[in-house]
C-alpha cells in the first residue's frame, strides 16, 4: 500500500482545477491555494480543488445577499416549479452523479445510487413547501381583532457538508432552504467536492436564479468565515462531534441559528430470540456499507452471551463472501476516502489485540479487485471487545465491527445509555414487549426494531441525542422547514367606519 504522504501530484492532475460556483457560473476567487482530490480506488490525485480565502467567502455571501430578496419574493408556485424540475433532472441524470461520487468518495455505484435516492426523497418533500410553510389564523380573538402567523425565510444560510455523503447531505439541507425562500452558500468537503458543483449547475438548469445557490470550496478558513459572517443567518453542519461542537459554539456566539449533527457509536442489541440470520445480514450490511464511513453505521453488536458464538460465526461467514474493490467494478465495498484515514482505522486492529479482544477477521492485506495503490482496508470483525477499549469508545468511521458480549437486555441497554453518543441504535428480537421497552428506554434519537440503519423517511426528521446533535433542530422533515424559516405573528384590526373615541386602558376581552 502506498503511503499517501509520499505521493506526488502529477502534472496532469495539477492542470485540472475545480473552481467555486458563484452567481450561476464557475468562479476562481482570489485565493491561489488548492487541495488534492484523490481517486481513492487508485490512490492517485485526479484533480485539484480551490480553497477559498475569507475574502472569497465574503464575495459569495455578497452575491447570495443580492440574489436573496428576489428569490424571497418569488411566488410559492414558481419556487415549487423549480424544485419539481430539479427533481426530474436529478432523477434522469442520477447515474452521472453516482459515477462522480464513486470516483471521488470510493463507494460502490449501487451505494452511490442509494445515497442519491435518499437525497431525492427530501427534494420531493420540499416540493410540498406550500403546505409546509403555512401559518395559522385565529379570527376575532378580541372584538374586531384577528391574529395570524407567517413563516418567512431567514436570508442567507450556510451549509457545511461532510465527505461521506457528498450528494445526500447537501440535498437534505439546500432543498428545504431554497424551497423556503432562502439563499445558500454551500461549503462541501474538499475531499470530494465535484458533486456540489454538479448539483448547482443542475439547479440553474431547473430555473433557479443565479446567485441563490453558491458553492465555495475550502478548509477551516472558509468554515470559520461562514461561522462569523454577519450576513449568514443560519448554519447547517454534519461531521464529527468535536467539529460539530466547534461549529455550534462559534456560530451561536455570532448570533446564528445552528443545526450541527455530530458523530456516533451505534449499537445493535441482539436478543436470544432474534432471527440470527437476519441479524447477521443486518450487521454486515450496516457495518460495512460505504466502507463504514457513515454516522448511521452499526459499529457495535451487543450479543447476548447465549447466542454470541453462533452470531459471530454467521457474521464472519457472510464477510467472507464480500468482494472488495473499485466501485466501478460491481464490488460490494470500496476503499476508504484517503490513505491517512485508512491507516488510522487500521491502527485500531492492533489496539484491539493489546486490549485483549479477539480479532476474528483482519481486513489488512485483503485481496481487492482494483489498483493496489488504492486506500484499501477489508471488513474487520473484532469479538469480546472491552468497553474500556478505545476500539469501543472511539468513532472509528471505517469497516471495523466490534462485538461486545452482554448478559441480557438490561446489560445491553445500560451500555447503550451510557454512551456519550445518541445517534442511532437497533434491537433485533421477536419479542414485541422487549422491542416496545427498548424504543421507550433507549436514550437515542433514532431507533430501529429489526432494522439496522433507522434513517427516517423525508417527512420525519433526522438527528440524534446527546453528543450526536448540537443546536435547535434536526435535519429535514418538519424540523427542516422550522429551522429555515422564522415565525412572525401579526395582530390585525380593520376599523369599522362607525368606530370612534379614545380608550387609554389596557385592552379587555369583552
Amino acid at each position: 500500500m502506498t503511503d499517501t504522504t509520499t505521493l506526488e501530484r502529477t502534472a496532469e492532475s495539477a492542470t485540472t482545477i475545480l473552481d467555486h460556483w458563484v452567481g450561476g457560473s464557475t468562479w476562481t476567487g482570489e485565493s491561489e491555494r488548492t487541495g488534492p482530490v484523490f481517486n481513492p480506488a487508485q490512490g492517485r490525485v485526479q484533480k485539484e480543488v480551490r480553497l477559498a480565502s475569507s475574502a472569497d467567502v465574503d464575495a459569495a455571501v455578497a452575491v447570495a445577499t443580492g440574489a436573496w430578496t428576489q428569490w424571497r419574493d418569488t411566488s410559492i408556485a414558481k419556487r415549487q416549479a423549480v424544485m419539481f424540475q430539479f427533481r426530474e433532472l436529478l432523477n434522469a441524470r442520477k447515474n452521472e452523479l453516482a459515477e462522480i461520487l464513486t470516483a471521488e468518495h470510493g463507494k460502490v455505484l449501487s451505494d452511490a445510487l442509494g445515497e442519491i435516492a435518499r437525497g431525492m426523497e427530501v427534494v420531493e418533500f420540499a416540493c410540498g413547501l406550500g403546505h409546509l410553510t403555512k401559518g395559522a389564523y385565529s379570527e376575532n380573538v378580541s372584538t374586531g381583532i384577528d391574529v395570524y402567523t407567517l413563516r418567512q425565510p431567514l436570508g442567507v444560510v450556510g451549509i457545511i457538508s461532510p465527505f461521506n455523503f457528498p450528494a445526500m447531505v447537501p440535498l437534505w439541507f439546500f432543498s428545504i432552504a431554497l424551497a423556503a425562500g432562502n439563499a445558500v452558500v454551500l461549503k462541501p468537503s474538499e475531499k470530494d467536492p465535484t458533486a456540489a458543483n454538479w448539483m448547482a449547475a443542475l439547479l440553474k438548469e431547473a430555473g433557479l436564479p443565479d446567485g441563490v445557490l453558491n458553492v465555495v470550496h475550502g478548509d477551516k478558513e472558509a468554515v470559520d468565515r461562514l461561522l462569523e459572517h454577519p450576513d449568514v443567518k443560519a448554519i447547517s453542519f454534519v461531521g464529527s462531534t468535536p467539529i460539530a461542537k466547534y461549529v455550534y459554539e462559534n456560530a451561536t456566539r455570532n448570533g446564528k441559528r445552528v443545526q450541527a449533527l455530530g458523530g456516533a457509536k451505534n449499537h445493535m442489541l441482539v436478543l436470544p430470540d432474534a432471527d440470527l440470520d437476519l441479524a447477521a445480514d443486518a450487521a454486515v450490511n450496516a457495518g460495512f456499507g460505504s466502507a463504514g464511513e457513515r454516522c448511521m453505521a452499526i459499529s457495535v453488536v451487543l450479543a447476548v452471551d447465549t447466542i454470541a458464538d453462533e452470531l459471530v460465526e454467521k457474521i464472519s461467514q457472510r464477510m467472507a463472501t464480500l468482494k472488495i474493490g473499485d466501485g466501478m467494478r460491481s464490488c460490494d465495498m470500496g476503499p476508504l476516502i484517503t490513505g491517512q484515514h485508512r491507516d488510522k482505522v487500521a491502527s485500531y486492529i492492533d489496539v484491539a489485540k493489546q486490549d485483549g479482544a479477539s480479532v476474528v477477521v483482519d481486513g489488512r492485506g485483503v485481496d481487492v479487485d482494483g489498483d493496489p495503490d488504492g486506500f484499501w482496508l477489508g471488513p474487520t470483525l473484532i469479538d469480546k471487545v472491552p468497553t474500556e477499549s478505545s476500539v469501543y469508545r472511539d468513532e472509528i468511521f471505517g469497516p471495523v465491527l466490534s462485538v461486545v458480549r452482554v448478559e441480557g437486555y438490561e446489560d445491553g441497554l445500560d451500555i447503550i445509555n451510557s454512551s456519550p453518543y445518541g445517534n442511532g441504535t437497533a434491537i433485533f428480537t421477536n419479542d414485541g414487549g422487549a422491542a416496545r421497552r427498548f424504543q421507550r428506554e433507549a436514550t437515542v434519537g433514532m431507533i430501529g426494531i429489526n432494522v439496522p440503519i433507522p434513517v427516517p423517511v423525508a417527512y420525519h426528521s433526522f438527528g440524534g441525542w446527546k453528543a450526536s446533535l448540537f443546536g435547535d433542530a434536526k435535519a429535514y422533515g418538519p424540523h427542516g422547514f422550522e429551522f429555515f424559516t422564522a415565525e412572525k405573528a401579526v395582530t390585525s384590526r380593520w376599523l369599522d367606519p362607525s368606530h370612534g373615541g379614545l380608550n387609554l386602558g389596557f385592552p379587555q376581552h369583552d
